[in-house]
């Protein structure tokens, strides 16, 4: 899978991820956010997420973070609106 990360409206990093076959640059377009903060691609082994490669396309790469943000987005309860 792809992703990107943006920073949302409120200063937070908010991960989006996406099929392979979706170009980081066209998955940009449809999203709200102006700042991207990293992009790459991403993986789930044996329960661990891990980010790794970039976008020429955003100028962007995979930072050392990113796995442990999308870790936390997939692990929180409150993120889901009862």
């Amino acid at each position: 899978m792809k992703y990107i990360m943006f920073e949302d409206f409120s200063g937070q990093p908010v991960p989006f991820i996406f099929p392979q076959r979706v170009d980081h640059a066209d998955m940009r377009e449809q999203m709200p956010y102006t700042k991207v903060l990293s992009a790459g691609y991403v993986i789930m082994e044996k329960g661990e997420f891990t980010c790794f490669g970039s976008s020429s396309e955003l100028q962007a790469s995979a930072q050392p973070e990113d796995a442990e943000i999308i870790a936390r987005k997939f692990s929180r309860r409150g993120d889901i609106p009862a």
